[in-house]
C-alpha cells in the first residue's frame, strides 16, 4: 500500500480560481482522513478533483501512480468515489447496479465471468449488512439504504482508496453510525478514506485525521484534538465555541455564539 500525495493542486472554474495551491500531508494507507470546513470552503471541489472528476494542475500521486494524468482504467483499478447522492430513476435492482459497476472496471479479473461477479456483488452486500436488499429496486429504497449502496458500489473493485462525499448527509443516528462504522472497517484493512464531513462530531469521533479548508486554502491539518480548537472555529466557522472531552475522552464542541 501506498500514501496518498497532493501538492500545488489548484482548480478553477470558468476562470474562477476555487481550490489555490493545496498542499496536503501525507496520507498513509488505514487512515481516516475528515475533509471539513464551511459551505463553500472547497471540499467537494478538492475531493472531486482527487477522483479525477474535474481539471486540476498540480501533483496528486497514490505511489508512483499519477492520478492527474493517468488513464481513466488506471485510476478506476485503484480509486473508488462515492459521490453525495445517487441519480434518481434508475430502475435496475442494487445487485444489477453492482454488476455494472464491476463489468465497469475490470480490476479484478471476472470480466466475462458471470457467476463470479454475482458471487462478488453477493460478498460485498454481505460484508456491509444489506444483502437482504440484493433484489430491491434501487429507487424503491431508503436515504439511508441508498447511501449504503452507494458505498457498496465505492467499494466493490476492491480500490485502495476510497473518497466519500458526505456519506451521511440526511440520515437519522443510526444510519450515521452504520455508515461511519464500516467506513472505519474499510480504512483498517488498509485503505486509504478521505471523507467530506459537515459534523464536526462525526469527524471528531472517526477520522484518524481532520483537514480544515478555508475559501479553498488549506487551513489546517492533524489529528481531531490538534485541529478542533476554539481558534479554529472562530477563525474558519465564525462562531465562539467551548471544545470540551466526554468520558470516553472524545472531543465534543459546544457552540456558544457567532462572531
Amino acid at each position: 500500500m501506498s500514501a496518498l500525495q497532493v501538492s500545488r493542486l489548484n482548480v478553477g472554474y470558468k476562470g474562477r480560481a476555487v481550490l489555490h495551491a493545496i498542499d496536503l500531508p501525507d496520507i498513509e494507507p488505514g487512515q481516516i482522513v475528515a475533509l471539513v470546513g464551511p459551505n463553500g470552503a472547497g471540499k467537494s471541489t478538492l475531493l472531486r478533483s482527487l477522483a479525477g472528476l474535474l481539471k486540476a494542475s498540480g501533483e496528486v500521486r497514490l505511489g508512483t501512480l499519477d492520478l492527474l494524468n493517468c488513464h481513466r482504467r488506471e485510476r478506476a483499478a485503484v480509486l473508488g468515489f462515492m459521490p453525495q447522492t445517487l441519480p434518481a430513476g434508475i430502475e435496475l435492482s442494487v445487485l444489477e447496479t453492482l454488476l455494472g459497476a464491476l463489468r465497469g472496471a475490470d480490476a479484478l479479473g471476472l470480466r466475462g465471468n458471470a457467476q463470479a461477479l454475482q458471487a462478488k456483488a453477493f460478498a460485498v452486500l454481505e460484508q456491509l449488512g444489506i444483502l437482504p436488499l440484493a433484489l430491491q429496486p434501487l429507487d424503491s429504497l431508503s436515504g439511508g439504504q441508498k447511501q449504503m449502496v452507494s458505498l457498496a458500489q465505492a467499494v466493490i473493485r476492491e480500490p485502495s482508496l476510497l473518497l466519500l462525499d458526505e456519506p451521511t448527509s440526511a440520515l437519522d443516528l443510526r444510519y450515521q453510525n452504520d455508515v461511519m462504522g464500516t467506513v472505519r472497517q474499510l480504512a483498517d484493512q488498509g485503505r486509504i478514506v478521505v471523507v467530506v464531513l459537515h459534523d464536526l462530531g462525526l469527524a471528531a469521533r472517526w477520522a484518524d485525521r481532520i483537514m480544515v479548508l478555508q475559501q479553498g486554502r488549506l487551513h489546517s491539518a492533524g489529528t481531531p484534538a490538534q485541529t478542533l480548537t476554539p481558534t479554529m472555529l472562530e477563525q474558519v466557522y465564525r462562531v465562539q465555541a467551548r471544545v470540551e472531552h466526554c468520558s470516553h475522552g472524545r472531543v465534543q464542541i459546544h457552540v456558544d455564539g457567532s462572531c
